[in-house]
């Protein structure tokens, strides 16, 4: 699947849905552990798009793969804004609100990084392996 979305937080929100939708197509019902965390790496580098990633008129964009028989997902979200870049994923202090997103995606992914993107912007990928649960449907190969 392939999507543009709104710069805003509701953007960001519709993002997780639209992916979790999805994902219950290529059988990974909602509450599975696949759908859970990559619900959840797109969540947070849309959330990062939006809050530290957005232009003034452009949206960001959702891809999410599903690579069958390698059992993996790969994600990629991409926004507009070159001049913030992300740094190392790192657990910021205990009584600080936010910065956990990335160190939650390094947890959960069994890659991830960013790369530029041109003409403009960077995009923040991660894979993540996930088994299909026994008796889904089966939807090899779909993007």
């Amino acid at each position: 699947m392939s999507r543009q979305f709104d710069s805003t937080p509701r953007g960001a929100w519709l993002a997780r849905r639209t992916v979790v939708r999805q994902l219950g197509a290529w059988g990974f019902g909602p509450m599975t552990d696949a759908s859970c965390a990559v619900a959840l790496v797109v969540a947070e580098p849309a959330a990062n798009a939006v809050c530290h990633g957005r232009l003034r008129g452009r949206n960001f964009h959702v891809r999410v793969d599903y690579e069958g028989p390698a059992s993996r997902f790969r994600i990629e979200v991409s926004d507009a804004l070159l001049g913030r870049t992300p740094g190392a994923p790192a657990l910021p202090p205990d009584d600080q609100e936010s910065g956990r997103g990335l160190f939650l995606v390094e947890c959960l992914a069994s890659r991830w990084g960013w790369e530029l993107r041109n003409p403009i912007g960077k995009t923040v990928w991660a894979e993540v392996t996930a088994v299909r649960p026994a008796g889904g449907p089966r939807a090899l190969g779909c993007s």
